[in-house]
């Protein structure tokens, strides 16, 4: 048995649950008693407007936060692993969130699979990243972070395509931008095991990229709405920053994202 009675009942669960590690095992064992039918409905239990978090790290703006240079030695690269932990620890929490907050919506069983994979291998990702702070002699909530990806959910709290269009197709999309340079300069600086983990995360972030994509197309032919300038006016909307280039088209072709899609002209 089980200690919820739906998926939505565990995404609040997950979400209440303030300890990193416990978060990323609670949504292992989660995701497997959907899997295996021992959580079999979606449920309408509503989340928390923000996730449980640890004392630490403290949280500051982005703005006040030192920058993670890879070439300042170990120290530089216990911070570049810490940011990247805060990412993957908010992500298993925006993963859940996607599943109980637009339960409502009447949205197939393959949306949740889907979102439920995603959580699942945010909590693997941030398992792995503190294996290796571990190993480097630090731990998650050494330094302090931002709380920048929480605010963009709660911006996009309101309507779930505007959540996919900022957080898969904006946020992690920049991630496929820019970690195969982060990935590059760790092995330049001799740190295969570090450079591995990341390696992982990109590949996964592909599929998450994807899944962003495929269903934000699904609920624009469902509203009648074209999905670039849809795209487009909710990010210019609800994202608070610029799409900047470099974009890593490989990557980002491998996700399903056409330069078509995302390049504004003059870009």
């Amino acid at each position: 048995m089980t200690e919820v009675d739906s998926l939505s009942e565990a995404a609040a669960a997950v979400l209440s649950t303030a300890d990193p590690q416990a978060k990323a095992e609670r949504t292992a064992s989660f995701a497997a008693a959907w899997r295996d039918g021992r959580i079999a409905e979606v449920g309408s239990a509503r989340p928390p407007a923000r996730p449980a978090r640890p004392q630490r790290p403290a949280l500051c703006p982005p703005r006040d936060l030192a920058r993670r240079r890879i070439g300042q030695g170990i120290a530089g690269r216990i911070a570049l692993l810490h940011a990247l932990a805060h990412i993957e620890l908010n992500a298993i929490d925006l993963g859940w969130d996607i599943i109980a907050r637009f339960s409502a919506e009447a949205l197939p069983r393959a949306f949740y699979d889907d979102w439920l994979a995603v959580a699942t291998d945010e909590a693997r990702h941030f398992t792995l990243l503190a294996e290796r702070l571990a190993a480097l002699g630090a731990a998650y909530g050494d330094l302090p972070a931002h709380d920048g990806l929480w605010q963009a959910a709660a911006e996009t709290a309101h309507d779930l395509l505007a959540r996919l269009a900022v957080v898969p197709l904006v946020l992690e999309a920049r991630g496929l931008d820019v970690t195969p340079a982060m990935i590059a300069r760790l092995r330049a600086a001799g740190d295969e095991d570090s450079a591995a983990r990341l390696q992982v995360i990109y590949d996964d972030e592909i599929g998450h990229v994807a899944a962003g994509k495929r269903w934000f197309d699904w609920l624009c032919e469902r509203r009648g709405l074209e999905p670039r300038p849809t795209w487009q006016a909710l990010v210019e909307r609800h994202f608070k920053g610029t799409l900047k280039p470099p974009f890593n088209q490989a990557g980002r072709a491998a996700a399903g994202l056409a330069p078509a899609f995302y390049v504004r002209s003059g870009n």
